[in-house]
């Protein structure tokens, strides 16, 4: 499983829908942890991103002391072989940024809009660094990003059940973060390496804030637990599975499967915090969801259409 190597077919399935469960439960698991009862939440959002960065190290780490072990095994590596690397400091700043904007935002948002935020700023984010580095969009390209923009913008119209602003920022900065964070790993020749040395680039942030946090931290076993689940599981061994998937997945594969992500974590917020799914989300997320979708996958859509249409008249 831990071999950076082309997997079966199925072992991908398996591997991608385990790792889209993990990125939705990571949103399940916060909202959990800081949502407002009677007698208060289970933790503070600064305590959580404290915990879940560390214990995701803790994960990484193990992890690799696994792989070392299994890789000495094996016949020993040709000295020509070029030292992979071990990730960067501005990868660990971008994971920080996504950790604490993901956490902080959660206090005031509801598990399915959180998520829709979330993703659709990771790929936006990707979406206009295409556009930077000198990618010309297509007609149906720029519809997808017509609707996707309409979606958020109606999301955040005045109204009962619209999300504060200040989630939806925090949210957005997350995104971003994330966003930034894929795209530095898109060259990586060791996920696994790089992404254990990018959590541990997080440690000098992570004890920043939990200084910061001294005078306002609040921990319970419930909280902590959640904590430890969402960085050592969801985050570490989900991020191992995702990045073992991404071997055998296609960029425009593993781009329109993300989406899934929004969806998933909707179903767990009305399963295990008796969440309601408003019809303004429900519109907002149709509406997002097939931009991006649209933005991903409609030039090859129009392609493949034209080819089967030019064989058709041919025959």
């Amino acid at each position: 499983m831990l071999q950076n190597t082309p997997i079966s077919p199925l072992k991908t399935a398996a591997y991608t829908l385990l790792a889209l469960i993990a990125f939705a439960a990571n949103s399940v698991l916060c909202r959990m942890a800081l949502e407002m009862r009677v007698d208060g939440a289970a933790i503070d959002a600064g305590s959580f991103t404290v915990l879940r960065l560390a214990s995701g190290i803790a994960a990484l780490f193990i992890i690799l002391a696994i792989k070392s072990k299994l890789s000495k095994k094996s016949v020993a590596t040709d000295s020509d072989t070029p030292t992979p690397s071990r990730g960067s400091w501005f990868s660990g700043i971008m994971l920080f940024v996504y950790a604490g904007g993901f956490s902080y935002a959660y206090i005031s948002l509801e598990t399915a809009t959180g998520a829709l935020i979330l993703f659709a700023m990771v790929q936006m984010t990707m979406i206009f660094m295409s556009l930077y580095a000198g990618h010309k969009l297509a007609m149906t390209e720029w519809l997808g990003l017509l609707l996707a923009f309409s979606g958020l913008v109606y999301l955040m119209l005045p109204g009962a059940s619209a999300p504060s602003i200040g989630g939806l920022l925090l949210m957005s900065a997350a995104g971003i973060g994330w966003g930034f964070y894929t795209l530095a790993g898109k060259s990586s020749r060791d996920p696994l390496l790089d992404t254990s040395y990018n959590f541990l680039r997080t440690l000098p942030f992570i004890a920043v804030l939990a200084l910061f946090n001294l005078d306002s931290y609040y921990l319970s076993t419930q909280g902590v637990v959640l904590a430890i689940v969402s960085g050592a599981i969801t985050s570490g061994l989900g991020y191992t599975l995702w990045y073992v998937a991404l071997t055998s997945l296609k960029t425009l594969q593993a781009a329109v499967l993300q989406l899934l992500v929004p969806v998933i974590a909707a179903v767990g917020g009305v399963l295990f915090i008796e969440e309601v799914l408003s019809a303004r989300l429900i519109i907002s997320a149709l509406l997002i969801l097939g931009g991006i979708g649209l933005v991903v996958a409609g030039k090859k859509l129009l392609s493949a259409s034209a080819k089967i249409l030019g064989k058709g008249n041919k025959v």
